[in-house]
């Protein structure tokens, strides 16, 4: 069966959004990118967008139902024709349940790339993109390193 669903996952700043573009790129595929769709809602002088924003900035993961909510309607828009790359979805367990529960539902079996890199590295690469991107986020790194180990990598 060929591809049509593909998820990058991996720690904070292990170029997942990079190979996502890359991927983009060379293959023309729809993305769906978490953080982006996450820093938007933040950006909303409501409530829940207050909410999302301060956790993000302290380096938390958000709960499952938020990064589900986007992931499942971004899924329910797609045709049965449509490629698309996921990028920072299904972070903890619940959600890779969720994830692999409503893609085998929909007959979209995923390919799913864990970019692997060093924690020495991820500190370099973050350190790097603080000074050019300025993410709040990467303020965050040994917080978000943290949630990564608690939450990601038993997804992995």
């Amino acid at each position: 069966m060929e591809t049509r669903t593909v998820f990058f996952i991996g720690k904070p700043g292990c170029g997942k959004g990079t190979q996502a573009k890359l991927l983009f790129e060379k293959t023309g595929w729809k993305v769906l990118t978490a953080g982006n769709e996450l820093r938007a809602m933040a950006a909303l002088n409501t409530p829940a967008g207050g909410k999302i924003k301060s956790e993000m900035n302290a380096g938390l993961l958000l709960p499952s139902w938020i990064p589900m909510y986007l992931f499942l309607k971004n899924l329910f828009s797609l045709s049965e024709d449509d490629h698309v790359i996921f990028d920072g979805f299904n972070r903890k367990v619940p959600e890779a349940e969720l994830v692999i529960e409503s893609l085998t539902w929909l007959d979209r079996p995923p390919t799913i790339l864990n970019i692997q890199v060093s924690d020495e590295e991820i500190l370099r690469r973050l350190a790097l993109r603080k000074g050019v991107e300025g993410r709040a986020d990467d303020n965050a790194v040994d917080e978000r390193l943290k949630e990564y180990y608690e939450h990601t990598e038993p997804v992995v």
